[in-house]
């Protein structure tokens, strides 16, 4: 292979991993999916992906196993978020380009074009769906109304910070801490002035969107799936944003007790039974809105969240929330390799959207917010109620592999 060909053939797979990271695809799977370009495309890869950095040594397959690598490439990068619309621009850059439609250097071209940062739509939409996903979650756990009212606002208020901070990077480490501090003072603030509130509930959420569950997945997929560096780096990183949302939240209740904010007594009743449908519905549509989904996917994203929540709660009918989880995750992993295969498009439209309403973000929250209390022995309930969920949602999506193994990578 001429040496020019290589370095362009190089430069294609560090930008697909570059953007691929910048994208929200996990460690594994991001291994896996360079080394598979990398195969189609003549050379051999090794690849080791962690939440902020790739390194990828190349060698070209003609020169046999035993040949040593032309080129090591080490990528500093930071930790991406979910795009679904991008992921997908993204899969079909490389489809395009092993078909032939495009060449290397165009599809690099390609690559480099893709925008990163938010248009003012999608900013608004953001926004909204903060809030959307605020008054659902509130919903859910069984609020009053006002519960609704007050998680919504607030959860609008959040977006909106989140939108001043993406504009501000010297604000995104204590941005956690900060949007728990004002989401608890006002929560305090409403419940002891205006109207009674179930005050916990509506503060998490608040905050629902800015909990870790999925990083904590996430992290826990890595570490079983042997990809123990990426995985410790991970959960590391989701407790040190859940103790940076629960300090926000004590010194939030500890303002507020130094002005003597006592809640009014709660009087009103919980919402029917029908608005949990609602509910649904309304945070299915939210949340495929903050994995930024394009407008032709979100029918499935919704779709996949329907799925993820009614299974969860058929099997914890059958055999307790444990198993409820666990059937939620199987089905939705071999749903979205199903997807994958038929399609031939990312199956994280499915897989992700699937699992979110599911993730144990809240109950990581509520075990360092006990644990804060100085009440160890229900911190450590939660705790093991954590491990539980967790152990559960990853068992069934890899078991959802081995029932419908992964064609794709992404």
């Amino acid at each position: 292979m001429h040496q020019t060909d290589f370095e362009n053939r190089v430069r294609f797979i560090a930008k697909l991993a570059r953007r691929l990271h910048q994208y929200g695809t996990t460690a594994g799977r991001l291994e896996k999916a360079i080394d598979n370009v990398s195969g189609r495309l003549g050379l051999g890869c090794n690849s080791l992906a962690t939440p902020t950095s790739v390194i990828m040594s190349f060698a070209v397959l003609d020169e046999g196993p035993g040949a040593l690598p032309r080129s090591t490439q080490v990528l500093r990068v930071d930790p991406g978020e979910v795009n679904l619309r991008r992921l997908v621009e993204v899969d079909a850059i490389a489809e395009r380009v092993f078909s032939g439609e495009l060449d290397i250097e165009s599809g690099f071209r390609a690559l480099e074009e893709l925008q990163s940062g938010l248009s003012r739509r999608a900013t608004v939409m953001r926004v909204i769906s903060f809030g959307i996903s605020s008054a659902a979650v509130a919903t859910l756990l069984k609020g009053v109304l006002a519960d609704v009212i007050v998680a919504g606002s607030l959860g609008l208020l959040i977006g909106i910070m989140a939108s001043v901070v993406e504009r501000r990077p010297a604000l995104a480490p204590s941005f956690e801490a900060l949007a728990a501090f004002v989401a608890m003072f006002a929560v305090s603030l409403i419940a002891a002035l205006l109207q009674p509130l179930n005050t916990i509930s509506v503060m998490i959420a608040a905050v629902i969107v800015l909990m870790p569950g999925l990083m904590l997945t996430t992290a826990i997929t890595e570490l079983s799936t042997q990809h123990l560096v990426a995985g410790s780096v991970r959960f590391m990183g989701a407790t040190a944003t859940l103790l940076k949302l629960t300090f926000g939240t004590v010194a939030g209740m500890q303002v507020a007790n130094l002005f003597k904010l006592k809640a009014m007594p709660l009087l009103a009743q919980p919402l029917p039974g029908w608005t949990e449908w609602v509910a649904l519905v309304a945070g299915s549509y939210a949340f495929a809105g903050l994995f930024q989904a394009a407008r032709r996917d979100y029918p499935v994203a919704m779709a996949s969240s329907w799925i993820g929540y009614l299974c969860a709660r058929f099997g914890g009918l059958l055999s307790g929330p444990e198993f409820g989880v666990f059937l939620s995750g199987l089905v939705v992993g071999a749903v979205a390799n199903l997807y994958a295969r038929i399609c031939n498009r990312p199956g994280a439209i499915v897989r992700v959207p699937g699992i979110i309403m599911l993730v144990p973000g809240t109950v990581g929250f509520r075990s360092l917010f006990y644990v804060f209390e100085r009440d160890v022995y229900l911190g450590l309930d939660k705790a093991f109620s954590l491990i539980v969920i967790l152990i559960s949602l990853v068992a069934g999506l890899l078991f959802g592999n081995l029932l419908l193994p992964p064609r794709r990578h992404i």
